[in-house]
């Protein structure tokens, strides 16, 4: 299978040069020329399998330049016994009825994130044997919160990579910066940004394709790579998770195969949606995809209206993670609905860098419409549905699984859709302890974050992740803060780097 562009189609590169490049020199994003079809019985065939084991054959059908002993191998890696707190790795729950929850979180840093970013840098580091020559690669992130430190901790100290996250110094909750900040390993660096998640995203872009730097690093025997979810390396590890779930459904005797489930997924960024959209697209039997955002709700008003618009207030919300106004995995779901003409995307894009906005035809918003639906709720829409659900169901959710509930319940309500549905869950609760507290009594939640988590499992009974408990007593080894322009973001690369 070969790889093209979203920008330049007439671009083909093997999987591994994919991953390793991470985005395209033209700034678009690397998709497969096909996408693999597979029949229910492949589907049947992984009802009994291990996670472990129905990933390595999904990853086969889009990594085909690594042979089976080498996807096993990173897989086994990835997700080998102890490293997820569940042995199911992604659990499915029952919620009520024909509502349940996918539990993503039960990694090395309580997010969804890891599902993927335990597996890439075995991908990375396999596919660099193939595609580079003794060059160092350097990791180089963006993020709302979460991506962070799981791309900090699958990269920690793994050999010839050095890893750099930036994050909003006011758009992450405080323990998500603990976990970034106290990162262990001599091959990491983290600085904050003046600015939100998308100025944190749109440097790190730039980075990645001015020509001066990129001699620079070439000159230095470095090269770029990026562990978000642009990176198809990123991507591909979460089309898994959603074969995953449909089996446990039909082991759980909720349906039987070839019924149709939803999905509804809490998302900022579109990437943990797009995967979904890759799964049906593959042959996996869904519905509908329903995708949930806060406050900041321009993908909502894209998969209802067709116009994207990103210029509009920007809002700090308790859902840190889908603080986001410009969704890069959108590009990819633009470019396939087009029938891949890169001249169409160059085009939109080109408007969207320069005007904030573009919109799509009518018959390419029915092609959307005919998938997707979206709803959004704001912070407190968000505390309520915690508490709601936590009263009637007994159930512990994160202010982002709680936007996802939420939106859930607005469209079954309106639409009477009653398919048995799936909602993404994509972090522990006490990762946004204070929000989540302050959800439960109805009172602003103040003081050290981990006498709130103490007080959180004190109230519900339900204990906190080790690894989050045990931040407190760790040393804050990264304080620094840049401002939000390429220039400042590219010393502060370059002063990692120990290179001018």
């Amino acid at each position: 299978m070969l790889y093209t562009s979203t920008r330049d189609k007439s671009l083909k590169v093997s999987s591994a040069e994919a991953i390793t490049r991470g985005i395209s020199p033209d700034g678009g994003l690397f998709v497969p020329c096909e996408v693999p079809e597979v029949s229910l019985e492949f589907i049947e065939s992984l009802k009994d399998m291990s996670y472990k084991e129905r990933a390595k054959k999904v990853l086969a059908l889009y990594l085909t330049d690594f042979s089976s002993d080498e996807i096993s191998g990173f897989v086994e890696g990835a997700y080998k016994d102890g490293k997820f707190s569940s042995e199911d790795v992604a659990p499915v729950v029952k919620l009520h009825d024909n509502v349940n929850i996918l539990e993503l979180w039960h990694g090395p840093t309580c997010a969804f994130k890891d599902m993927a970013l335990q597996l890439l840098p075995h991908l990375l580091i396999g596919s660099s044997k193939k595609t580079l020559k003794d060059k160092e690669i350097v990791i180089l992130v963006a993020t709302s919160g979460d991506t962070g430190k799981a791309a900090l901790e699958g990269f920690r100290d793994v050999d010839s990579t050095k890893i750099l996250v930036f994050y909003p110094e006011d758009g992450v909750s405080p323990m998500q910066k603990r976990q970034m900040c106290t990162q262990e390993g001599n091959n990491v660096g983290v600085c904050a940004i003046n600015g939100n998640f998308d100025d944190a995203q749109t440097g790190v872009k730039a980075i990645f394709t001015d020509e001066d730097i990129l001699k620079v690093f070439d000159k230095n025997n470095l090269v770029f790579s990026s562990a978000n979810s642009i990176n198809w390396g990123r991507l591909v590890p979460q089309i898994v998770y959603y074969f995953s779930a449909y089996c446990d459904m039909m082991k759980q005797n909720q349906i039987q195969l070839g019924d149709k489930i939803n999905f509804v997924v809490p998302t900022g960024n579109f990437g943990n949606i797009l995967a979904a959209y890759y799964a049906m697209k593959m042959g996996l039997p869904i519905n509908r995809l329903i995708c949930a955002s806060n406050a900041n709700n321009v993908l909502t008003d894209f998969i209802t209206t067709g116009k994207y618009n990103k210029n509009r207030d920007f809002y700090t919300t308790i859902s840190p993670s889908m603080d986001i106004l410009i969704s890069s995995n959108l590009e990819r779901l633009i470019f396939l609905l087009h029938g891949e003409d890169d001249e169409k995307v160059r085009s939109l894009y080109a408007s969207l860098k320069e005007n904030g906005t573009f919109e799509i035809s009518e018959d390419i918003l029915k092609k959307i419409s005919d998938v997707y639906s979206a709803g959004c709720c704001d912070d407190n829409d968000t505390k309520n549905t915690i508490r709601n659900v936590y009263e009637k169901y007994n159930y512990l959710s994160d202010t982002h699984t709680a936007v996802a509930i939420k939106v859930c319940e607005d469209y079954r309500a309106e639409t009477g859709d009653l398919t048995p549905t799936v909602i993404d869950s994509t972090a522990s609760p006490y990762k946004f302890a204070a929000s989540v507290l302050s959800a439960l009594t109805g009172d602003s939640a103040a003081g050290d974050e981990f006498d709130m988590v103490s007080q959180l499992e004190e109230m519900t009974g339900v204990k906190a992740p080790e690894q989050l408990r045990n931040l407190k007593d760790k040393k804050v080894r990264f304080s620094n803060v840049c401002e939000k322009d390429m220039d400042s973001m590219r010393s502060v690369v370059f002063d990692m780097l120990g290179i001018e």
